[in-house]
């Protein structure tokens, strides 16, 4: 038995829509991964910056600096 013109316009919008949802779902997939990503390298980069601030404070208390005072201008030497 032959498919009915109106059974096949059914048919091509299922596959149609089918193939719409796919892409958007591997799209949406690609774009959280992304955003996966770059928060992870934000949270990198924080850490660094954290990391960084700590070792300068660090060496702001290093004992064997107490009490000298470092020349900022040329004109203070």
């Amino acid at each position: 038995m032959a498919m009915s013109r109106r059974e096949i316009a059914k048919d091509a919008v299922q596959q149609g829509v089918e193939a719409a949802i796919t892409t958007g779902g591997r799209i949406s997939a690609i774009l959280f991964d992304t955003a996966r990503r770059v928060t992870t390298e934000v949270g990198a980069f924080g850490t660094e910056l954290f990391e960084i601030t700590e070792a300068s404070r660090r060496a702001g208390e290093d004992p064997d600096d107490a009490g000298r005072v470092t020349p900022t201008h040329p004109q203070d030497h």
